[in-house]
């Protein structure tokens, strides 16, 4: 396994590019599943998560031809409508394939979604809304297996509780419904916004994608179609606070600034200045004190759930005393413990945890348990004093494309060994 090598206490200064995102580029290759034409992505991030999925529709029956950062997949026909286990129990986005494949071919079988183990993911909102327009669904042996040999109908779907992934999969299941599709207390992130505006230049009826209520007019087929996938909001989000927790002056390129307003509000309460210099760009810059500033995660637009772990680090740095709460995940502050390795001073109660700074952190060898948590260990490394040794940074490489590299590039003190 690969392991990061950081010396920290160098501040972060210059240009950082984002990437394309991978929660926006996984269910738009899904997508592609809909329709036997051509579709052509682009700006699709080199990240793990997305070589699994590649690999997973060529297995359903896609042909995928990646070229740099473009991806065309052409499914003439579905050849073996399933996701084992094997090839997706590092991957929660597996799910993803359920509704496109209900819709395209009647059946599916897809293993219940792996990934990180940050807490409970609600597929049963996928199975209620699947089964609520027309199919017929069993769970046996790890597996959901759906059928609806006559097609899906339209229906009225009012989710319990807010799922991106549950809201894109019901969406790409009804565009090919017959009637109208309604889904009531949809997720409202960009990467839904992003998706149905895939689906529409497919062909799609969809009105209110980005909202609470999302409108599907099902339509017999879908064609082809080209599309640039979204900024990475979560790793611009990132590269944003390590600019601050180093107490660096970071311009972040490429990414969309409202997509991470709610963190940008967030780093000015803590002391941070935030300019935008262009229209896809901000400017991070610390020189001062930090200032110990609470927060609460929340469904989009509120504080995102995925920049929880990497605020942590930064509050490790500010003075006073933070109150984070997690609202989304109930097993999301496993990196609580390896922040405290290097010195930090967090109490976990329940779903908050009080972190008490500023404090010197110090390198020392820790472990990354998922995706987030890696990048807060990453963040905490960068001003820590002395040498960290991140290993299993396979889960950072699911999401973030050459951190190393990109960090490298202004100033940071990482090397990747293997």
């Amino acid at each position: 396994m690969d392991k990061f090598v950081i010396n920290g206490g160098v501040p972060l200064r210059g240009e950082i590019a984002t990437s394309g995102s991978k929660n926006s580029a996984l269910p738009a290759l899904a997508a592609a599943l809909l329709t036997e034409e051509p579709v052509t992505l682009h700006r699709i991030p080199r990240v793990r998560d997305i070589r699994t999925m590649q690999r997973l529709l060529v297995d359903i029956g896609a042909k995928v031809d990646v070229e740099g950062e473009s991806v065309q997949l052409t499914t003439p026909r579905i050849v073996c409508p399933e996701a084992p286990y094997e090839l997706v129990k590092t991957m929660r986005a597996s799910s993803l394939v359920l509704g496109p494949l209900v819709a395209r071919s009647g059946r599916a079988r897809v293993s219940l979604p792996g990934g990180c183990a940050i807490g409970a993911r609600p597929i049963n909102l996928h199975i209620f809304g699947l089964e609520q327009l027309g199919a017929r669904i069993r769970q046996s042996h790890g597996y959901i297996e759906a059928e609806a040999p006559d097609g899906l109908r339209g229906a009225v779907v009012h989710f319990d509780r807010i799922t991106v992934t549950g809201t894109e999969d019901l969406m790409m299941a009804a565009v090919l419904a017959k009637g109208e599709t309604v889904l009531r207390n949809a997720a409202r992130e960009p990467e839904v916004a992003d998706l149905a505006g895939l689906l529409i230049k497919m062909g799609a009826k969809i009105e209110g994608a980005g909202t609470s209520t999302i409108r599907i007019q099902g339509v017999t087929e879908l064609g082809g179609a080209a599309h640039t996938i979204i900024p990475d909001r979560i790793e611009a989000g990132t590269f944003a606070i390590a600019g601050a927790i180093t107490g660096g002056d970071l311009t972040v390129n490429g990414c969309v600034p409202d997509h991470i307003g709610a963190l940008l509000a967030k780093l000015q309460q803590v002391g941070v200045e935030v300019t935008q210099p262009q229209s896809n760009a901000v400017r991070v810059r610390a020189a001062g004190r930090l200032r110990s500033v609470d927060m609460t995660t929340e469904e989009y637009p509120g504080f995102a759930t995925d920049l929880q772990a990497q605020y942590m680090a930064l509050m490790t740095q500010a003075e006073g005393i933070a109150i984070i709460i997690e609202t989304i995940f109930e097993n999301r502050f496993m990196h609580a413990q390896e922040l405290a390795r290097m010195g930090a001073n967090i109490r976990l109660d329940g779903k908050q945890a009080i972190v008490a700074g500023p404090r010197e952190l110090t390198g020392a060898g820790v472990i990354a348990s998922d995706l987030r948590a890696s990048a807060s260990l990453v963040l905490a490394a960068l001003v820590a004093r002395g040498e960290t040794v991140i290993d299993r940074v396979y889960h950072i490489d699911r999401g973030y494309e050459k951190i190393e590299a990109k960090l490298a590039q202004v100033g940071a003190k990482i090397r990747r060994v293997e």
